[in-house]
């Protein structure tokens, strides 16, 4: 399903709204601190976040279902998602893509995508331990690594353990 020049054109303004709302919630979350972890690395266009695009609420929003049901409606209608999952435990809105063809591994309307998938994964940033898909190319760096590394050379650990650590702890 290609987006038509409406879209297109809605999608850019709810872009530039979201763009400065990021930039704005960016802001202040540096002044609080930068995150603990840092992104390197490249998109590689493997298409695993494209397969299942999930989006966070708080608890609180979550449990507004007007709220959900108008966000749920944004995305169908703007963004061409289709609710799958509604994860009350975690709230988390789990969608289908139908701009995602799971033949090519490719967006047919990757112009104009919206500004979830053009951000992803920095949002993870901010989480107290990110994850990443297994084929993503992007990697997720702890900020004090050299100390925490240091720190756990200090250690007297076996060194499947020390393994398992860094591997945890994005040493790796």
């Amino acid at each position: 399903m290609r987006d038509g020049p409406l879209r297109c054109l809605v999608k850019r303004v709810a872009r530039w709204v979201q763009g400065a709302d990021l930039a704005l919630g960016r802001l202040v979350l540096r002044l609080e601190g930068e995150p603990l972890y840092r992104l390197e690395g490249a998109c590689s266009g493997c298409g695993s976040c494209c397969e299942h695009p999930t989006v966070l609420l708080p608890r609180v929003l979550f449990r507004l279902r007007s709220y959900r049901s108008l966000l749920v409606a944004w995305h169908r209608w703007v963004n061409g998602l289709e609710l799958e999952l509604a994860d009350r435990r975690s709230g988390a809105l789990v969608f289908r893509c139908t701009h995602f063809d799971p033949a090519t591994r490719a967006c047919d309307s990757y112009a104009s995508r919206p500004t979830m998938c053009r951000d992803y994964p920095r949002p993870l940033l901010y989480q107290a331990a990110p994850e990443l898909f297994p084929a993503c190319t992007h990697r997720v760096v702890y900020r004090h690594a050299a100390r925490l590394e240091q720190a756990l050379e200090d250690q007297d650990l076996p060194p499947e353990q020390l393994a398992e650590l860094r591997r945890r702890l994005g040493l790796d």
